[in-house]
């Protein structure tokens, strides 16, 4: 079994609590295939039930959790102890090497495979939409829907986001830590300053929605997802605190949470709604149940959800849960044309689900170990 570490890499796993961390990795990933299984079944139009359907995309929230807190740690643990700040270089050679092998081989294939085979409309099936999806730059743009987004690879909006946050990462913490803090352990004034800078969003999202400026890629940016990673980094902070969350509360008012924002207040089915008031809704609901799932894992409860995410095919899943991520979608529409044989937009999606799932794994299996750390 086998961990992130507080910079990315990848190190054996030592308690229960750690490995439910990368367990927890599991649900993410197989909420982000269930959501994408459901619109490709075309179950996002069936009311409420559509609804709850696609709000499965709360995993690409678990995950920004999951990142701020984890990578976050290390500048609170060296704050709390007066020791050194984490080395920037190191970081982000970590961050690199861990993502980016994985990435480029998916994104190579995805262009390989989509040479050759014709499944509608791919206006990011270009040299110039390649050279943007390689770098991770392809959210940067106007027109986004009709400019650099690749039919196989669709779900990669969001890994630009995060590589956005792994390159901002530094500078926040200089500036909680050293500007607000100043080079000492307050922990109020760095839940303070967490605090203000979970406005960023709400703001972002009101002049994304207000103005014409910004193109319209910039409901993508950072800014309009950094109340997630907060989410995580509000966690680092409070676990060196020593407060402790619990599964029994935790975990059923996330469900609570969940039930709630798959009703309308949070807007269509979509990545970003258009209404703003639906999008300030859905990015507080979401960080919310994110940080509810995330928090009895990092805040010291080893009961019954800890050990249950700890499990070996719940960690086994963990480990490979950013190359099922990768290379799902691909494998999806595959699944879905050659294997099934349904027409877009019909079909069962648990069938698609279980199906892609099935042929995902070891593909994903394969990928890690092919380009892992080591």
């Amino acid at each position: 079994m086998g961990r992130f570490d507080d910079v990315g890499g990848l190190e054996s796993v030592t308690t229960t609590r750690v490995a439910s961390l990368t367990g927890v990795r599991a649900v993410a990933a197989i909420l982000v295939v269930a959501t994408h299984a459901a619109y490709t079944t075309g179950k996002y139009t069936h009311g409420y039930v559509g609804l709850v359907w696609g709000r499965m995309e709360i995993g690409v929230p678990i995950f920004f959790v999951l990142s701020g807190f984890l990578l976050f740690r290390p500048w609170v643990r060296a704050a709390a102890s007066g020791d050194e700040a984490p080395s920037v270089k190191r970081y982000a050679w970590h961050r690199v090497r861990r993502i980016m092998p994985a990435y480029l081989v998916t994104v190579v294939a995805a262009y390989l495979l989509y040479h050759w085979r014709d499944a509608g409309p791919n206006p990011g099936h270009t040299w110039e939409g390649l050279l943007r999806n390689l770098t991770l730059t392809q959210i940067y743009t106007d027109g986004y829907l009709g400019s650099f987004l690749h039919q196989g690879l669709t779900q990669m909006w969001s890994l630009a986001v995060e590589a956005s946050f792994y390159v901002a990462l530094p500078a926040l913490a200089w500036l909680l830590l050293v500007v607000v803090c100043r080079r000492k352990w307050r922990p109020g004034a760095l839940l303070a300053g967490l605090g203000g800078l979970a406005l960023v969003t709400p703001a972002w999202l009101i002049v994304v929605h207000g103005t014409r400026v910004l193109p319209d890629g910039a409901r993508l940016w950072l800014p309009a997802y950094l109340l997630w990673f907060l989410g995580g980094m509000l966690l680092a902070v409070l676990q060196v605190m020593g407060v402790r969350a619990f599964a029994a509360v935790c975990v059923p008012l996330s469900v609570v949470c969940y039930f709630i924002v798959s009703t309308p207040i949070a807007g269509a089915p979509t990545t970003s709604p258009s209404e703003l008031y639906a999008s300030i809704i859905k990015a507080v609901f979401y960080v919310v149940i994110a940080t509810l799932v995330v928090a009895p894992l990092a805040l010291s409860d080893n009961g019954w959800y800890s050990r249950a995410m700890a499990s070996r095919p719940m960690v086994f899943l963990g480990e490979i849960s950013y190359e099922i991520f990768l290379i799902h979608l691909v494998l999806m529409e595959l699944v879905m044309v050659e294997l099934l044989r349904y027409p877009i937009y019909t079909g069962s999606v648990w069938w698609l689900f279980v199906w892609t799932m099935i042929v995902t794994v070891p593909v994903a299996w394969l990928l890690h170990r092919v380009t892992r750390v080591r």
